[in-house]
């Protein structure tokens, strides 16, 4: 039996013990900004893309930090897939705006875990233990 293994880059943006996430258009849950990489693109490359594409603002490339990588069952997949995202932290430039397949951005707290997909409730389940969401 082979895995599907779903490859992510992720940003992790916390403001007052808050998480930022996303919700693309025509979907239930909510996910940590970030996406696939591009062929021969870098983890902070992808990132930068991603988060220009999805919210309109820039990561400071300088600003990057590697917060781990969390591997969990990819949320509305089929059985035996796996979603593993690297996340990273950095500072922005700009204005939070929901664009391209976003509608909605929002701010969570721990007790909104049920409304994010496996592995990121384990990013979850970090930030509290760490004091970092509130």
């Amino acid at each position: 039996m082979s895995l599907n293994i779903i490859d992510k880059i992720a940003w992790i943006r916390l403001d007052q013990g808050r998480l930022l996430c996303a919700r693309s258009k025509g979907k239930d849950m909510y996910y940590l900004p970030g996406g696939k990489r591009e062929p021969g693109e870098s983890d902070q490359e992808a990132l930068i893309r991603e988060v220009w594409e999805e919210l309109t603002v820039r990561i400071v490339p300088d600003s990057i930090v590697h917060y781990g990588t969390f591997t969990a069952a990819a949320h509305g997949k089929t059985e035996g897939t796996t979603v593993s995202m690297t996340c990273y932290t950095g500072d922005y430039e700009g204005n939070l705006e929901a664009a391209s397949e976003i509608e909605e951005l929002t701010w969570l707290t721990y007790s909104d875990r049920d409304q994010v997909s496996a592995a990121s409730q384990l990013i979850f389940d970090r930030l509290r233990e760490e004091g970092l969401l509130s």
